[in-house]
């Protein structure tokens, strides 16, 4: 049977710690499993956990800057004829003390409604993506979603979730020394609980940073990543200064400094987790938006079935 690609357009915004994204993509039935085939990606670096992590608000001035990008968003949904979407904030938005006021202003200003999702349903949407990728479904993983302000972490067991979690661990958070130590606690905990229960993880990564990591290391798309090559590639971008790692090494400003940060995430959830390598679909939270968004339209709902306003 051949892949059939319906007529119909999705589009899922995430309002990350870091950057915001718009994902317009369709979706490919295949005999085994769903494929999301992105039709636009856009990203703007707005940064709102620089403000929250270090006032507790979102400025005005990062309000009217998110206002103007989802402005944007919304005209270039319109352009590609989306018949579905779904706008989501996560941890920066989530902690903002006025994220009520910001959010308000947003709808006035944009039309668009705008769900903050907590940690739990955030797991959930970014384990979605299991089902778009040729992994085998019978064995054990372990998601890791690195985003700026919080990491997110689901354990796996042929296909089905048996546990998942929300840190405050992110890469924004880092830069701004914003974590503390009690949490990584709670890591180092929950993964040893993890290891007892199950013994040896694979590990998915997800997230920018752990894709351009994959990028800079050379390898072919489905072939892991190990513990010693992520470890390699940060010890060399670390090497360099953040112009050059811009201007040399080419990466986009707002990706030179947290990709540190992200690497040392990684590198220390794999070691908790006695993980040696890690998959890089090169899939996100917005992926998961969309096939949530898809499997609703077909009357299954997933994990991800609740949300907080």
């Amino acid at each position: 049977m051949h892949p059939i690609a319906e007529d119909l357009k999705y589009a899922a915004i995430d309002i990350g710690s870091n950057a915001v994204r718009l994902l317009i993509a369709d979706v490919i039935e295949r005999v085994d499993h769903p494929v999301i085939k992105k039709t636009q990606l856009v990203r703007v670096p707005i940064r709102l956990g620089a403000d929250v992590f270090d006032t507790g608000a979102i400025s005005n001035a990062k309000r009217d800057y998110l206002i103007k990008s989802l402005k944007a968003f919304r005209l270039l949904i319109d352009a590609y004829g989306v018949n579905y979407f779904r706008a989501c904030a996560t941890s920066a938005m989530r902690e903002a003390t006025n994220r009520a006021e910001v959010l308000a202003w947003v709808e006035m200003e944009t039309g668009l409604h705008i769900e903050v999702i907590d940690g739990p349903i955030e797991a959930d949407l970014i384990f979605n993506t299991f089902w778009t990728q040729d992994l085998l479904k019978d064995g054990s993983y372990l998601y890791i979603d690195v985003g700026g302000g919080s990491t997110e972490l689901t354990w796996l067991e042929r296909g089905e979730r048996r546990k998942s979690a929300s840190f405050r661990v992110g890469t924004v958070r880092m830069l701004q020394d914003k974590v503390d130590d009690g949490v990584w606690r709670e890591v180092h905990n929950w993964l040893l609980e993890l290891r007892a229960e199950n013994g040896r993880l694979l590990g998915i990564g997800t997230g920018g940073n752990i894709n351009r990591l994959f990028k800079e290391n050379g390898n072919k798309f489905g072939e892991p990543l190990t513990a010693a090559d992520i470890g390699r590639q940060r010890e060399r971008i670390a090497a360099y200064s953040f112009e050059d790692r811009v201007n040399l090494l080419r990466l986009r400003p707002d990706r030179a400094d947290v990709i540190i940060p992200a690497a040392d995430i990684f590198l220390r959830i794999m070691e908790l987790a006695g993980i040696q390598e890690v998959f890089v679909p090169k899939v996100g939270l917005a992926d998961g938006i969309v096939y949530d968004l898809y499997m609703r339209r077909k009357g299954r709902l997933t994990y991800a079935d609740k949300a907080v306003g």
